[in-house]
């Protein structure tokens, strides 16, 4: 055999076999789009993690300012400082009954019990009432303050803002 491009019958000279061109980048494979839609959804869902812990942390942080900024601003009235906790833990309650800015007594007692606490907590958040309007009521502030803290913690921590239904 010689060097040279083999002849056909015809007189045609072949030549070598050509490869088709390089695939283009674009469009990507289908795993790929599953692989960048996968991220996507990582993304957001982490995105959404981060608000929802960051906006729980800003809103502790502003009860935990407000109790300290009553307790600041009435050092030596009770009856005020019960008076603003007070106010607080009813706005907190609004989430999970419609009547608790206007419940008293048994009914303000049960609104308090909808949120998962000690019953210690619970007597001690009802003595606001005494205390608001009873100027020689036992008062114990750090008690309260301490309970006050616990049932707005834990209120925070519901999933759920569930009406309580009125007995």
């Amino acid at each position: 055999m010689s060097g040279r491009f083999p002849q056909s019958q015809d007189g045609l000279v072949l030549r070598d076999i050509h490869l088709p061109p390089a695939p283009s980048w674009w469009p990507p494979a289908p795993g790929w789009w599953l692989v960048s839609g996968a991220v996507c959804v990582i993304a957001l869902a982490a995105y959404w993690l981060y608000r929802n812990t960051r906006n729980k942390r800003i809103v502790r942080q502003r009860i935990v300012a407000e109790i300290e900024l009553a307790a600041a601003r009435h050092p030596q009235d009770d009856a005020a400082y019960a008076a603003a906790l007070h106010q607080l833990l009813r706005r907190a309650a609004r989430r999970y009954a419609v009547d608790a800015h206007s419940a008293q007594g048994e009914r303000w007692k049960q609104v308090l019990a909808y949120i998962p606490v000690d019953a210690a907590t619970l007597d001690a958040l009802m003595t606001l009432d005494a205390r608001m309007y009873r100027p020689h009521a036992d008062f114990d502030r750090v008690r309260v303050q301490a309970a006050a803290h616990r049932w707005l913690d834990s209120a925070l921590k519901q999933r759920q803002a569930v009406e309580v239904e009125r007995a």
